[in-house]
Formats: structure tokens, C-alpha cells, sequence
């Protein structure tokens, strides 16, 4: 496995008086698959909002390719190569799936408000860029068919993709993923599997939170337990399985002892 190109050291958040992450450390190897799991408050949404600056830690830092990123705005964490999904989708409802696309793109365009009003400068220019990167990912995800279509009309399973695939757009080399097998039926959730799979076979990174662990145990390189905001366990799906801890975690010290 590679160098990390992300580290996280020691990370601690409050919420007045609950302590949502208790320094939590660990090391994201590039191009890897590394997926965060616990039950329900385990401190696992909180963590990804640190990492792409929704909240700022109280306590430790964050690193990006050796570069300290601890408390920065998101679109500063976004430009620097980060980009995020939500545990529940948030399209562009009222714009097409190549709209919604064609957004993640303009962070990385270099035209100015009367250069796109006059069409003018710089902007015939970047106007292809667009255009040239939606196509790619339609391509990449095989949503051509759909770039038409308004988001909101498409399947869920659908609008997750079109989600992750606005994410891909701002030329991410970091992909952070809230549940995106959320809400998927057997089929949607195969497919996601295998597009997360190419992403990372292209060279990106991505980290995720799920709960379903079909799917954990399908893409997993690497999985990270947490657990009342603590780092209770790490290792292959095998490994944390059969851990003790995250047993006791997932079932209760008493329904685990009995298990």
C-alpha cells in the first residue's frame, strides 16, 4: 500500500458537553478503498465533516498530502483536491443531470462574471472543458442516456450516481462518501460497488461510511471501527469481524458475551 494522502491525528470534537470524536488517529493510503463503520452516534458523519471543513476539530490536525488542512473552509478543502457526498442526496432538483454535473466543474474554471454573461475571454474556452469532463463521466458511470433528464425524475440509485459523479467533476483525487449505498436496492448498490472500484483503479481515493456490510465486505480495502467518537478497531473486513470490541459494540457486552 502507498503512502497516506490523508492523515488524521489525534482529532477531537464537542458538542457543548458530548464528545463526539475522542482523538481519533489514522492514515488513508492512497488509492485506497477505506471505509468507517460503528453504530448509530459512533462520531463516523462527524469525522468526514472534519475532514472536508463543515466543522473545524477542537483538537489535532488534519494533513492532505503532507499538507496541513486543520480548520480550512470547504471550499478551500475542495480546491485543494477533496470532495464530498451526503448521507442524504442533495441534487440540484430543478437543473439536468449534466447541469448538476457541470457544477462540479466550475471550481476549476478560470472565467469571470462578464467574460460568461458576453461569452467572451476566456469563457468558449472553458465552456468546452465543461463540456469535454460531463461527457467524460457520463461515459465513466453510463448515464449518456440521462444528461437530459431533470435529476429529480431519476431513480434514487440514480441520483446517487449523478451525486458522486458532480464530486468526481471538481477533479478530486480525495472522494468522501456519506452512505451512498443508502436507500439502494441489491442491483444499484452491485453497481456502485463496481464504479467505486474504478474510481480507485484510475488512481483516486476513497473514503466511506456504510452500514451496509455486504457491501463493506464487497469493497473494502481497509475498514476503521469507531465507536462513541473512540477508535475501537482497524484491519481487513475479516479482522474487525472478529473483533471483540466491535462485537460488544455493534450487540452489547451481554448479548455478545452469549453470542
Amino acid at each position: 500500500m502507498s503512502a497516506p494522502i490523508l492523515e488524521i491525528r489525534a482529532v477531537s470534537k464537542h458538542f457543548g458537553g458530548v464528545l463526539a470524536l475522542d482523538a481519533v488517529s489514522l492514515n488513508i493510503a492512497a488509492g485506497s478503498r477505506h471505509v468507517i463503520i460503528g453504530p448509530n452516534g459512533s462520531g463516523k458523519s462527524t469525522l468526514i465533516n472534519v475532514l472536508s471543513g463543515v466543522y473545524a476539530p477542537d483538537k489535532g490536525e488534519v494533513l492532505f498530502q503532507g499538507q496541513k488542512i486543520t480548520g480550512l473552509p470547504a471550499y478551500l478543502i475542495t480546491a485543494k483536491g477533496i470532495a464530498r457526498t451526503f448521507q442524504s442526496i442533495r441534487p440540484f432538483k430543478g437543473m439536468t443531470v449534466w447541469e448538476n454535473i457541470a457544477v462540479g466543474v466550475h471550481c476549476r474554471t478560470g472565467y469571470g462574471l462578464w467574460e460568461a454573461i458576453l461569452r467572451c475571454g476566456r469563457e468558449p474556452a472553458e465552456r468546452k472543458k465543461i463540456e469535454a469532463k460531463v461527457a467524460e463521466l457520463a461515459e465513466f458511470f453510463g448515464i449518456n442516456d440521462l444528461l437530459s433528464e431533470k435529476v429529480q425524475s431519476l431513480p434514487y440509485g440514480k441520483q446517487r450516481i449523478v451525486e458522486i459523479a458532480r464530486a468526481l467533476a471538481s477533479e478530486a483525487n480525495l472522494l468522501l462518501l456519506d452512505e451512498p449505498a443508502a436507500g439502494m436496492n441489491a442491483a444499484e448498490a452491485q453497481a456502485l460497488a463496481a464504479s467505486i472500484k474504478r474510481i480507485t483503479g484510475l488512481g483516486a481515493t476513497v473514503v466511506l461510511i456504510e452500514h451496509n456490510m455486504e457491501f463493506v465486505k464487497e469493497i473494502a480495502d481497509i475498514i476503521t471501527v469507531l465507536d462513541s467518537g473512540e477508535k475501537i478497531a482497524e484491519g481487513s473486513f475479516a479482522d474487525v469481524q472478529a473483533n471483540k470490541r466491535v462485537v460488544e459494540a455493534y450487540l452489547g457486552k451481554r448479548v455478545a458475551a452469549h453470542a
